[in-house]
């Protein structure tokens, strides 16, 4: 793209200021709309060195209400950072609904430095690619809008900028080491920004070449195109997204009701394979540590099934310092106002660590589906979403292992009013899992479909017969020991 681009050309001093006001005034009209439809909006600015990315986001912000947006500077990734999977800091940087971030460089700056330090190879780069179209696709998919500017600057007027920079000692600070190693390499560079940006040029997120030769000039080309991308958001949000085939690896599941649900475990055997196991497990949580694995187990089931025994059974035999459980309930008001997924990427173990989900991002397909917390095409689209999701915690090297803890109705009940008549266990029966209760076979259909369309090769789903606690628990310590093992190994 930076090959064939030519810059518009840039307009009599005259048009440019009455232009640059008209736009202006617009963006911050704009900024109500956008508070108003909800409509988040993030703005990726990237481009050379000493191009003018700060003071190009310092000009935009400058009109509109600052209690509205946001600004990040994408330094390096610290060594916590570089301890969760490449899109975990970007993905934790999305905005709320109705507001505004803007990146100053993002996570093509960090591609670009990898690659063209040589750091990457050509596989992990294709893989950072797929990552990246995935990542800003699914943003406009969920109704954000993402624009994306390059600045521009040519090979003499980055040496220009770095040479005036340099003479002076109050801003040779602002001249990196990678600045100047981009402009003793700028052909180099040229051709890599090329690449990548034509592998990310999408309709859906497209990229704008910015001519920074000049700073109005620069404004000029950020607001118009900024408000024109604004516009047109504003009058489709509400057009639904085509959905796309699944192109993942699927694993045959039995249906709910071809399950046996008559396995048991004698209580002496129990005792004594609960102690074997969780020893195993115990001296095997050393070895991700000490091999920087990551591990994610991920609890789905029915109301009263037996997760939160089952979870407490895997912990007892783990390190407090190396893992922790996100009890997942209804996202809170700034959850909610995000992508869905993005609670759970900021909940992202680190390597070495394991990060166990009582109820997870399966939400969007059971309960928002059925309880109409989410549109027919966001929960029908989920299912591709929620495969890449756990795609991209594969490649990261991460292990997943998913449980769905079954359990037949008539048990349920049993276990509801067990809890409803014991005091202390009255804290565990409320209201909605009464409800529930009555859609039971609405929720078995969505479970299987669930199932059936996200059981993946790199993340199966394994089903725990509970109607024995006892059983399930053995059976999910042996297939946590079993799938850490093949990875230890």
């Amino acid at each position: 793209m930076l090959k064939e681009w030519k810059g518009a050309d840039k307009p009599e001093e005259e048009e440019l200021a009455a232009r640059l006001s008209a736009a202006r005034e617009k963006f911050a009209r704009q900024q109500m709309q956008v508070k108003e439809k909800k409509l988040p909006v993030l703005v990726l600015v990237e481009g050379w060195g000493t191009s003018g990315k700060g003071s190009a986001i310092g000009e935009l912000i400058k009109n509109i209400d600052p209690r509205f947006f946001r600004v990040a500077s994408m330094e390096e990734p610290t060594p916590e950072e570089r301890r969760k999977p490449f899109l975990c800091r970007h993905f934790a940087k999305i905005p709320e609904a109705g507001k505004f971030m803007f990146l100053d460089s993002g996570w093509m700056d960090e591609v670009m430095k990898e690659r063209l330090r040589g750091d990457m190879s050509d596989e992990v780069y294709a893989r950072r690619i797929e990552s990246v179209r995935r990542f800003e696709r699914q943003l406009t998919d969920n109704g954000y809008l993402v624009m994306k500017f390059f600045l521009q600057i040519s090979h003499r007027e980055q040496t220009k900028r770095i040479d005036s920079l340099l003479s002076g000692k109050d801003t040779r600070w602002r001249v990196s080491q990678n600045d100047q190693w981009q402009n003793r390499h700028y052909d180099k560079c040229k051709d890599t920004f090329d690449g990548y940006l034509k592998h990310t040029n999408m309709p859906s997120a497209p990229w704008y070449i910015i001519d920074a030769k000049s700073k109005k000039w620069t404004q000029l080309q950020l607001l118009e195109t900024l408000t024109q991308g604004i516009e047109i958001a504003l009058n489709n949000s509400s057009m639904a997204v085509p959905l796309l085939q699944n192109v993942f690896p699927l694993t045959k599941q039995p249906l709910l009701s071809e399950i046996a649900l008559d396995k048991t475990i004698d209580g002496d055997e129990y005792k004594k394979e609960l102690k074997s196991l969780q020893h195993r497990l115990g001296e095997l949580h050393n070895r991700l540590y000490r091999k920087k694995v990551p591990v994610v187990i991920a609890y789905e089931g029915w109301d009263a099934a037996g997760k939160g025994g089952n979870i407490k059974r895997i912990t007892g035999a783990l390190d407090p310092r190396g893992y922790e459980v996100h009890p997942i309930a209804s996202p809170e008001p700034h959850e909610k106002a995000r992508h869905y997924l993005w609670r759970f990427w900021t909940r992202l173990p680190k390597t070495g660590h394991i990060a166990i989900f009582d109820r997870t991002w399966y939400g969007r397909v059971m309960v928002e589906r059925l309880e109409g917390f989410c549109s027919e095409n966001d929960w029908m689209r989920a299912y591709n979403e929620i495969n890449e999701f756990e795609k991209e915690l594969s490649d990261w090297g991460a292990v997943i292992i998913k449980f769905w803890v079954q359990i037949d109705k008539d048990t349920q009940l049993v276990r509801f009013n067990e809890r409803a008549s014991t005091p202390e266990k009255q804290w565990k029966i409320t209201d909605e899992d009464w409800r529930n209760r009555e859609k039971w076979d609405l929720y078995e259909q969505a479970v299987n479909e669930m199932i059936q369309k996200t059981s993946t090769a790199y993340a199966p789903w394994y089903v725990l017969e509970s109607v024995d606690k006892k059983y399930a628990r053995i059976k999910a310590l042996k297939i946590v020991i079993r799938e850490l093992e093949r990875v230890l190994d």
